[in-house]
């Protein structure tokens, strides 16, 4: 089911929302030369390269080869919910807000959202 979750949605939806930013910046190259856009375009590089990782991960589980164990399979799946936010919180607020806010506030979203696996890992195991 993976596999076709995979190369039926994922993929493709990366390769349509890659050629989307291409033909926005053919209609407005100006957009190249705002600070801001640089940022996110590394946000989205991160994000592309995030998607291969997974990819590879994906193989080595179907593989049974893989050295995730539970707890980090969960912390790495934050990571897109990280880099998605920061993503939308440059392209909404671009230079309104100072950049060191922009940082404090990504930091203390990846420490709540660690926070929140550990919680539910405990939960998990009173459970069983």
């Amino acid at each position: 089911m993976e596999s076709k979750l995979w190369w039926v949605i994922t993929t493709p939806a990366m390769y349509l929302t890659i050629a989307a930013g291409l033909v926005m910046f053919y209609i407005n190259p100006a957009l190249l030369q705002t600070p801001w856009m640089h940022v996110k375009l590394g946000f989205v590089l991160a994000l592309i390269i995030y998607h291969f990782i997974c990819q590879r991960i994906m193989r080595s589980l179907k593989e049974e080869v893989s050295k995730w164990t539970s707890t980090q399979l969960r912390l790495w799946n934050e990571v897109a919910t990280i880099i998605l936010f920061a993503i939308v919180f440059i392209v909404i607020l671009k230079s309104a807000v100072n950049w060191i806010y922009g940082l404090v506030g990504l930091i203390a979203l990846s420490v709540l959202l660690m926070i929140a696996v550990k919680i539910y890992k405990r939960y998990r195991n009173k459970a069983s």
